[in-house]
């Protein structure tokens, strides 16, 4: 259908139709395929479109969704409601119209108000930048006629010859026609391998792609010019849907709507609201009674289902629909949670022995021996009184299940279980590069991002207003640097808020413990040290959640006024400084009880005062340990518990409440356009978009921390997280399939920054241990007491080694207990815990030799442990290869096999020209024995003979 310059229409009114100016097809300097212009007119156009996946015709697939807004006036609405009761099987020319590309102007009734500046200034761009897309070989297709009012969407098509086009730019790899052989174990390895497919096979799912292959196909690099090399047969599936949508998409980015020297792709138009979404389909409902088979319906059953928690994942097909990038996250997330089983195990079996060994702990039995008649200086002034070290009984009973040889042992072993889970996913992550053709992947510079071009164009605007030069402009560092000054001083005060915060934490547990101590009762006094942590914990616990989500958004915009060049560069920045931020706001509170608290207290007499009012708080006689493991284990689930999981279902579950109450109340406003089936753009519209991954592993990694950073003194902490784990991949994965919208596939071949990140944590890890057991722990002061001070080789005596004496005639005025007979006789020595010289020395209160001797043993035992905990870690690391044999085995075999195909391909074409060459002998002989003419002009004769292959 061919439309001239000059369009007559009849009135709207006569038609019962809105009438479409198309005047300005020849300004964009294309002729428009009739091809394109399709109006489809059928009884049921929306079955015959599969309710959205293809175009009207039926026929050509929508790759890529955009939407906008627009203004629709009542009036119009009205008036396509009347000529949709006038005649139901004419329908609006506006729904679905072929886009021309630029100069297509709606034509207004005199009932319809203009529309403003900016909506006009939106339009004009949005007709520039479709005729753009159009003229590089996109089709495209409108609909404005949809259920949810002021919003159009713009249906988009590759066709063959661009996907093609593409395909060879992007040096996508894609199965060629030659098929070999994977090489199969043999021999006992063979049976081992067929025995646990056996055992393993219940826990499978039950997807095609996850199937043991025993033949792969040859993958290259496609190009136009080898098509003979690849299946053609079936065109329509050849590039599937997820990388039908990455080749729009790039076709989306570098695609410019330049006016005034403004140049915009895709972000730049998602950023300004000309578009307000741009995303790709998915595949179907995976939900419902007449639903056809589709892979998202596939990843709903085998993968997104609480019921399937105790199965493998189907990564192949995870990788297939969502792309090789959200792939590899949930590889790694399940490679993580496959090696939190055994540390687990050892965790349990680390927290049993302890439970066993309690009874026979000596040092926990004299402190429960109240015969031992040990009496302790107060825990504060004044309203303190003296109190039985017999009555924090439970305290030290409770320690010693974590506070046992087996922790030392559990500490090495989980250091090693870290390099060897790095190497392990190394491993699997070049089993995955191979297995989805990923390997000599390059990843390739991204696009300037939206704002970086929009600030380098305001630069050269300025420069070119001064100097009247045009040259091409970047950002230096000079221009970043208000933005750096602004990141620092934002970052250092938001970390000594978190201090302030940690800060104020300690005087609440203060005046708390002061203020509880004050009791009658004997249970309130005995239950002060387990009340005031509890509380002070969770009070930690509330303040963490929520500087958790203030510091990601902080995080991003400062990010953001950096103006990073591409995406990749934004995203490694703001991972970065959101690392920083919630690491610090996630430990800093068990830092302080790991290797502050009860450092600094000072002794009776001469204690250590905050504002000359609060005295610094102790251990409890058991040791910081104990208190160290509740902290840790209700930071630990509570987050999971709150921020992974609750936020994670809660929020898109309320979300998506509003959002059904919304559409309600517009049901109920316009009953009869709701009463038709949604479109498949319509039903994806109304999903989240999809934020990045960046969230995922955020939290992930925090728990990685949580697993070995402390793990000394919490062993049950990677139990926890294996449970929060096998929620979190089902919850995540429900997430992906059913409340996001579909995302667009994104090659890539590891995890990025992420893999240093946690090494980084590896290597810290060993640290903190090593000193949480020599500084935090009683291990090191029972090893000197028992090789250097135990008179007969055991543990008895030790609880009194650790005990000073102190004179209470020494106590500061004001300091003393106002009851000093509250245990019913007078106390003239009470004792406290640290290494001090006894009131009756001559350097009384002084620091003894015995603080010296347990401080060296301290530190050696840091250092001993940490090198050599390191250099087993290197072992383990040098030992285990990064690439597999058998995978490096397989791409050398497939190296070899394209060279073999590209030989014979040579051959044929020389064996081809031999051909040519003895057929055109032959001619010239016929020529000259059967033209004798030819052989008296022979320059004649032989031009006219050796034309013919020239010709071919």
């Amino acid at each position: 259908m061919r439309v001239n310059k000059k369009y007559s229409c009849l009135p709207a009114e006569e038609k019962g139709i809105h009438i479409i100016n198309i005047r300005a097809i020849e300004d964009i300097g294309y002729d428009q395929h009739e091809s394109t212009l399709l109006n489809s007119l059928s009884k049921n156009p929306d079955a015959d479109c599969k309710y959205g996946l293809y175009f009207r015709d039926g026929k050509r697939k929508v790759d890529y969704i955009l939407v906008y807004h627009y203004k629709k006036s009542s009036a119009g609405r009205n008036l396509a409601r009347r000529a949709q009761q006038n005649d139901a099987s004419v329908r609006s020319t506006k729904q679905d119209q072929p886009l021309p590309g630029k100069g297509v102007q709606l034509e207004m009734g005199e009932g319809e108000p203009h529309m403003d500046y900016h909506e006009d200034d939106k339009r004009f761009r949005r007709e520039e930048y479709e005729g753009n897309l159009v003229e590089a070989g996109l089709e495209l297709e409108r609909d404005e006629d949809t259920k949810i009012h002021g919003i159009g969407f713009v249906k988009i098509h590759a066709p063959w010859n661009v996907l093609c086009r593409e395909a060879e730019f992007l040096k996508l790899k894609m199965p060629t026609k030659k098929m070999y052989q994977i090489n199969q174990t043999h021999g006992l390895l063979k049976k081992i391998n067929s025995v646990i497919q056996k055992i393993t096979e219940p826990i499978q799912p039950k997807v095609a792609e996850h199937k043991p292959q025993t033949v792969k196909r040859l993958s290259y690099p496609f190009s136009r010019e080898k098509q003979h090399l690849f299946d053609l047969s079936d065109k329509d599936s050849f590039f599937d849907s997820k990388t039908r949508s990455t080749i729009v998409y790039e076709i989306l980015k570098r695609t410019t709507c330049t006016k005034a020297k403004y140049s915009m792709g895709i972000t730049s138009l998602l950023a300004n609201g000309v578009y307000s979404a741009a995303y790709p389909l998915h595949d179907g409902d995976y939900e419902g009674e007449n639903v056809e088979p589709n892979d998202r319906k596939l990843l709903c059953e085998e993968w997104a289902s609480y019921g399937v928690f105790y199965k493998y994942q189907p990564i192949d097909l995870v990788r297939k629909y969502f792309g090789e990038k959200i792939g590899l996250y949930f590889a790694w997330l399940g490679v993580y949670t496959q090696m939190l089983i055994p540390a687990s195990i050892v965790g349990i079996i680390v927290f049993l022995y302890g439970c066993a060994t309690v009874d026979e702990n000596i040092p926990s039995m004299e402190m429960c021996d109240q015969r031992n008649n040990i009496t302790m200086c107060p825990l504060c002034d004044k309203t303190c009184s003296y109190w039985k070290m017999s009555s924090a009984c439970a305290t030290a009973r409770a320690s010693h299940l974590f506070d046992n040889p087996a922790t030392v042992f559990f500490s090495v072993f989980m250091a090693l279980w870290a390099a060897t889970f790095m190497e392990h996913w190394k491993r699997k992550q070049m089993r995955l590069n191979y297995r989805w053709d990923l390997t000599g992947f390059e990843e390739e510079e991204d696009h300037p991002r939206a704002e970086y071009e929009a600030k380098v164009l305001e630069k050269s605007l300025r420069k070119e207003h001064k100097h009247k030069e045009t040259d091409k402009e970047k950002l230096t560092w000079k221009d970043r640097f208000p933005a750096y000054l602004t990141n620092f001083v934002s970052i250092i005060f938001m970390v000594g808020l978190t201090f302030a915060i940690v800060f104020g934490v300690i005087i609440y547990r203060i005046s708390t413990a002061a203020a509880l101590a004050i009791s009658s009762t004997p249970s309130g006094r005995s239950s002060v040290r387990v009340t005031v942590t509890a509380t002070a914990v969770i009070i930690n616990l509330v303040v963490i959640i929520i500087l958790d989500e203030v510091y990601g958004c902080i995080a991003r915009w400062l990010t953001q006024i950096e103006v990073p060049k591409t995406d990749k560069n934004f995203e490694e920045r703001l991972i970065f400084k959101a690392f920083l931020l919630k690491f610090v706001n996630a430990y800093t509170p068990i830092f302080y009880v790991a290797f502050f608290k009860g450092r600094f207290v000072g002794r009776p007499g001469d204690y250590v005062y905050i504002f000359h009012s609060f005295r610094m708080e102790e251990c409890a006689p058991g040791g910081c340990l104990m208190e160290l493991c509740i902290q840790l284990s209700i930071i630990m689930l509570g987050k999971q518990l709150i921020q992974n999981n609750l936020f994670e279902i809660g929020i898109p579950k309320m979300k998506k409440f509003i959002r059904y109450l919304k559409l309600k109340r517009r049901r109920s406003l316009d009953h009869e356009e709701h009463m038709k089936k949604k479109q498949r753009y319509e039903v994806d519209y109304n999903l989240e978009p999809f934020a990045g991954l960046t969230p995922e592993y955020m939290e992930m990694i925090i728990q990685f921390g949580f697993v070995t950073l402390f793990v000394a003194s919490f062993p049950l902490a990677p139990l926890f997280a294996l449970l929060n784990n096998i929620i979190e991949i089902r919850l995540d994965a429900k997430k992906f399939v059913t409340e996001l919208r579909r995302p667009v596939a994104v090659r890539a071949k590891d995890i990025g920054i992420w893999y240093n990140i946690l090494r980084g944590i590896g290597k810290l890890a060993v640290i903190i241990n090593a000193f949480v057991i020599s500084f935090t722990s009683d291990f090191i002061p029972r090893l000197v007491y028992l090789y250097m001070y135990s008179e007969n080789g055991t543990m008895h005596g030790f609880v009194n080694h650790t005990l000073s004496s102190f004179n209470v005639s020494d106590f500061q005025a004001g300091t003393a207990p106002n009851d000093p007979l509250d245990l019913g006789y007078e106390v003239q020595i009470c004792r406290y815990k640290d290494y001090r010289e006894p009131p009756w020395s001559e350097n009384k209160y002084d620091i003894s030799k015995d603080f010296w001797a347990v401080l060296a043993a301290r530190l050696a035992f840091v250092i001993v442990f940490q090198n050599l905990v390191m250099f087993m870690s290197e072992f383990v690391d040098w030992i285990i290869p990064d690439i597999p044999k058998d995978i490096s085995q397989q791409i050398h075999k497939e190296k070899v096999l394209m060279v073999e195909v590209f030989m014979r391909e040579e051959q044929g074409k020389l064996q081809m020209l031999e051909t040519w060459k003895d057929k055109d002998k032959k001619k010239g002989e016929n020529c000259n024995n059967h033209s004798p003419r030819l052989s008296r002009s022979r320059s004649g004769s032989l031009s006219s003979c050796h034309s013919y292959p020239l010709d071919v």
